[in-house]
């Protein structure tokens, strides 16, 4: 293992700490009493306080030093006076250990008494400190500098793979997963008011239902059969409707084996409810309120700004049928319409559809192509062919039709309901439709789950469900435009690693170079901005230790990672 200068050098005070008597990693507790929040909330000069938490800033002056420590609540500011700490004539723990042995990114703990600086900065006199937890590896610390940041800790791919570190170092961050947690104790405290019960069904299941998506695969060894990894709930939650539950949800984990984007990560969260008795009108005003008290928690208002649009939470939404949407942004009226005639629309509008697809499919591209984007504000999207949903109830109006809604806000689902199939019957008919088109190919289509059609042979009451994709509405209401900025530890490429030790110029053109793994030459030059004979050890450097090789092709000189 390479390791830097300043690695090195902290792994010698790690040596001199032992050296001395000092365990960097002690084992007992230690009697924390409060935060720096609360110590700011409750400030009392003279209070005796016992706090701990990592050094982020040390500014040594002689015989006393300021110091901020980072807790889980925020900063406070340490004062270090050598005599306070060292009464007696032994300065070993102020000249050697704080002054010499301590680093930024230390946990310490903290004994002390509240004072307000001159110029009135609330402040912790330390009495007595304790290192617990020597840090080996230096944190990305932004600097600041005439009021201006400098090696700001940002680079997205170095972050989530990093989500430590960013934490540690971007206060922002945190308050992201903050609300985050707010949005889950708003929602589960709405149902639980309700008196819906909340259950845990299986990750691991025979047959991947409740959903059209590509399923992770994976085998039991002591049952010698195949499982897939949950890419929905719904099926074992309206199992529990048969069995006399009136309302259970759940917070899932799910997981489709499919593309990733700025929205979709293969490891995601849905929200699922069903309700006895209801039907898919009183879901949307149900919707409505939870979304409304939702964004009141999260934000204490009802609005939330995503971009360049604020958003309004706030019920009613608009409702459109989805016919009439296509014939608001296209003209094209589908009712009625062939598969034949779909898929030529879709051709002649330039829509990526194939023969595999069928009606459902179709419109769902049409739909997704001409009208989705164009909702910005919180609107239903009700009425779907009956092709699109295998597992929803036919419309009692129109029986091409299901009584289906989704919600669109800023030109994405959020929430997906139903009122929820209950004929076996008919339900055993959508699933051996859905086999056809798995025949012709479509890798999405559902399978025929047996265990549930018999479950629905014992009768299941009217019920109304409804799914929100909790990562798209965290997104939605803290101004995140990427998924991966509202998980703790998005799904990312094997990281490229180098065994081999970089100057500072090689590893700014590597760290270029790996977010695109091979990049033309000259625009590598110009994104690195170093000088011509900076740029020519760079490149020689990188090539000589085997870490990149320059190829010619017919379209130029490329630079590519090995």
């Amino acid at each position: 293992m390479q390791l830097s200068e300043q690695e090195i050098v902290r792994r010698e005070k790690l040596g001199k700490l032992r050296a001395m008597g000092i365990d960097p990693y002690p084992a007992a507790l230690y009697p924390v009493d409060t935060t720096s929040k609360k110590i700011k909330a409750d400030f009392k000069e003279g209070k005796q306080v016992v706090i701990a938490g990592r050094l982020m800033a040390i500014n040594i002056q002689g015989k006393a030093s300021f110091a901020q420590l980072q807790d889980s609540d925020g900063r406070i500011q340490l004062y270090f006076n050598r005599d306070e700490i060292c009464p007696g004539e032994d300065k070993t723990m102020y000249n050697d250990v704080f002054k010499k042995l301590l680093d930024l990114g230390d946990f310490v703990g903290i004994k002390g008494e509240l004072f307000t600086t001159q110029v009135g900065e609330k402040t912790v006199l330390v009495k007595n400190f304790e290192l617990l937890s020597k840090s080996l590896k230096p944190l990305p610390i932004p600097k600041q500098k005439d009021g201006k940041v400098y090696d700001a800790f940002t680079d997205p791919e170095t972050r989530y793979r990093q989500r430590y570190a960013d934490l540690a170092v971007n206060p922002q961050v945190k308050e992201v997963f903050v609300k985050r947690t707010k949005l889950f104790n708003a929602m589960r405290s709405f149902f639980n008011e309700r008196e819906y019960f909340e259950v845990e069904t299986p990750i691991l299941q025979p047959i991947p239902g409740g959903a059209a998506a590509r399923p992770f695969m994976t085998h039991h060894n002591s049952l010698d059969i195949p499982l897939y990894m949950r890419i929905a709930n719904e099926l074992y939650l309206k199992r529990l409707i048969v069995g006399g539950f009136d309302g259970v949800y759940e917070f899932s984990k799910n997981f489709r084996n499919e593309g990733m984007d700025r929205t979709h990560n293969p490891e995601f969260t849905a929200m699922e409810i069903y309700v006895a008795y209801k039907d898919y009108n009183w879901m949307m005003d149900f919707t409505e309120e939870l979304l409304e008290s939702c964004a009141v928690s999260v934000n204490g208002t009802t609005t939330s700004q995503f971009g360049e649009h604020t958003i309004e939470w706030k019920a009613p939404y608009p409702r459109v049928t989805m016919r009439q949407s296509i014939i608001d942004f296209t003209g094209f009226d589908i009712d009625g319409k062939s598969e034949e005639e779909l898929y030529a629309f879709a051709k002649a509008e330039k829509i990526d559809v194939d023969a595999t697809m069928g009606k459902g499919k179709l419109i769902d591209e049409i739909f997704g192509e001409k009208c989705e984007g164009n909702y910005i504000q919180p609107t239903f999207i009700t009425d779907y062919p009956k092709e699109m949903s295998p597992l929803c109830k036919q419309h009692r109006d129109n029986p091409e039709l299901t009584e289906r809604f989704e919600l669109m806000v800023c030109g994405k689902e959020i929430a997906n309901a139903y009122s929820e199939l209950n004929d076996p019957i008919d339900q055993r008919e959508r699933f051996e439709a859905q086999l056809k088109l798995a025949d012709r190919g479509d890798d999405e289509a559902m399978f025929i789950d047996q265990d549930f059609l018999r479950a629905l042979e014992y009768g299941m009451p009217p019920t109304s469900g409804l799914g929100i994709g909790m990562d798209r509405l965290i997104m939605y209401l803290t101004n995140n435009p990427s998924i991966q900025e509202v998980l703790f530890f998005p799904q990312m490429k094997p990281e490229n690693t180098v065994s081999v030790e970089l100057n500072d110029e090689e590893q700014l053109v590597f760290d270029l170079l790996k977010k695109e793994e091979k990049m033309d030459l000259n625009v590598l030059k110009e994104q690195a901005g170093l000088s011509n004979k900076k740029w020519d050890k760079s490149i020689k450097g990188l090539t000589g230790k085997t870490v990149a090789k320059v190829e010619k092709t017919e379209e130029g000189l490329f630079v590519k990672i090995l």
